[in-house]
C-alpha cells in the first residue's frame, strides 16, 4: 500500500467515498506523494515522452505560428510568453529558438511558466538559467500579469481531474472511489443524479453509458478567454482528446511506462483522460475570444512544413533515419498526428492564424 493510499482510505473512512474527481487531484497533485510532485514523471527517466521531447520540430513550428500572431498583433512590447504545464522546458526553450529569427520579439518576451510541481519548477529552471533565460513561475493562471499574451498549452489539459457519471436502471449516477466489500479501493456508483447540464445527445444513452466532464478544464479555458477578450493574444493548445461530447471512460493510467489499473498505487502511476475540445472552445468563447478548430496535431505539422523542416535538418547533418521516425510519431496516423489535436484561440480581432486561416 502507498503512503497515499493510506491517506485516501482514511479520508473515505472519515467522510465516505469520494468523487472520482478529488481522487484524481490527490493521485497527481498531493503536496508530498502526488505523481507530479514525487516522480520524475517525463522523458527517459519518467512513464511518458511528449512531443517535443521527441524533436525540436514541434516546439520550432509551435514557436513560429505564435511569432506570426505576435507580428499581427502589431508586435507589442512586452508580450507575456506563457506556457502552462511546461514539463522539462524543452518546448519553451525549442520556441525561443525560433524566436531568435526576431530578434525584436525575442527582446519583448516576458516568460511565466504556470507549474505546480516543485520538482518540475526545479528542472525547468535548471534548464533555462543555464541557456540564460529568465521566467517567473506561477501556481496559476490568475498570477500571471495582464498584457499582451503568447500562450502554449501542451499535454496540460488532459492531466486535470475529471468527473464520471454512468448511466445504471435508467438513473445517472456519479462515479466515486470507494472500499468494497473485498476491501480494495473500487469505483461505486452513487446516485441518482437528475441530468442537469448533461449533453442533450446523451440523455437517451443505454445503460451503462459512462460520460466525462472536467470543471478545472472549463475554468481555465474560460480564464484564458478572459485573458484574451482584455488583451490581444493567442493560446494553441495542444493534447488529445475528442472534438466534442462523447460518450466513454477514458480515464487511464500509466506506470512504468505500461497501462495500468487506475486505483493501483496511488500517486505512483500518471493518470489522465481525453480532452473534450468542444467545451474548452466553448468556455473560452463565452468569456469573449474566438476559436479554431481543433484539426489534428498531423495535418498542424504537415501544413507547416514539418517535412520541409527535416529536410533542412537532414542536411546540416541531423541523422535521416531519426528524423523520419520523429515525424512519422508527430503526424502519423495510428500514433501522436491523429490522436492529439491543436485549438487555437485568439482575441476578437485578430484573424485566425496559420494553419487554420485555410480550414
Amino acid at each position: 500500500m502507498t503512503p497515499l493510499e493510506r491517506i485516501i482510505r482514511t479520508e473515505i473512512a472519515e467522510t465516505g467515498p469520494m468523487p472520482l474527481e478529488r481522487y484524481m487531484a490527490l493521485c497527481l497533485g498531493h503536496p508530498t506523494y502526488g505523481y507530479y510532485m514525487a516522480r520524475p514523471a517525463i522523458g527517459a527517466q519518467g512513464d511518458f515522452t511528449t512531443a517535443p521531447e521527441i524533436s525540436q520540430m514541434f516546439g520550432e513550428i509551435v514557436g513560429a505560428v505564435l511569432a506570426h500572431a505576435w507580428q499581427t498583433m502589431g508586435s507589442p512590447r512586452p508580450v507575456r510568453l506563457v506556457e502552462l504545464g511546461p514539463g522539462r522546458a524543452t518546448l519553451m526553450l525549442d520556441m525561443l529558438r525560433t524566436f531568435r529569427a526576431l530578434p525584436d520579439l525575442r527582446a519583448a518576451v516576458d516568460i511565466h511558466l504556470v507549474e505546480t510541481s516543485p520538482r518540475l519548477r526545479a528542472a525547468q529552471a535548471y534548464r533555462l538559467t543555464g541557456s540564460g533565460i529568465q521566467a517567473s513561475w506561477h501556481d496559476s493562471l490568475d498570477t500571471v500579469p495582464d498584457g499582451p499574451v503568447l500562450l502554449a498549452a501542451n499535454e496540460f489539459f488532459d492531466a486535470l481531474p475529471i468527473r464520471q457519471r454512468i448511466l445504471r436502471d435508467g438513473s445517472w449516477r456519479q462515479r466515486m472511489v470507494g472500499i468494497d466489500a473485498a476491501g480494495r479501493l473500487a469505483v461505486l456508483d452513487i446516485g441518482p443524479e437528475d441530468g442537469a447540464g448533461f449533453p442533450p445527445h446523451l440523455l437517451e444513452a443505454a445503460d451503462g453509458t459512462v460520460i466525462e466532464d472536467c470543471p478545472a478544464a472549463r475554468a481555465i479555458a474560460g480564464a484564458i478567454g478572459a485573458r484574451l477578450a482584455r488583451h490581444p493574444g493567442l493560446a494553441l493548445i495542444i493534447d488529445y482528446g475528442y472534438r466534442g461530447p462523447a460518450p466513454g471512460d477514458s480515464l487511464q493510467a500509466l506506470r512504468g511506462r505500461r497501462p495500468a489499473d487506475p486505483l493501483e498505487a496511488p500517486g505512483e502511476a500518471d493518470l489522465t483522460a481525453h480532452v473534450d475540445f468542444a467545451a474548452i472552445a466553448a468556455a473560452a468563447v463565452a468569456s469573449g475570444a474566438r476559436a479554431w478548430g481543433p484539426v489534428s496535431q498531423g495535418s498542424f505539422l504537415t501544413a507547416l512544413g514539418i517535412g520541409l523542416r527535416a529536410e533542412r535538418l537532414r542536411a546540416s547533418g541531423a541523422s535521416a533515419i531519426d528524423l523520419a521516425i520523429a515525424v512519422e510519431r508527430l503526424t502519423g496516423v495510428g500514433a501522436m498526428g491523429d490522436l492529439f489535436k491543436v485549438l487555437a484561440l485568439a482575441s476578437p480581432g485578430l484573424p485566425a492564424p496559420p494553419p487554420f486561416e485555410a480550414s
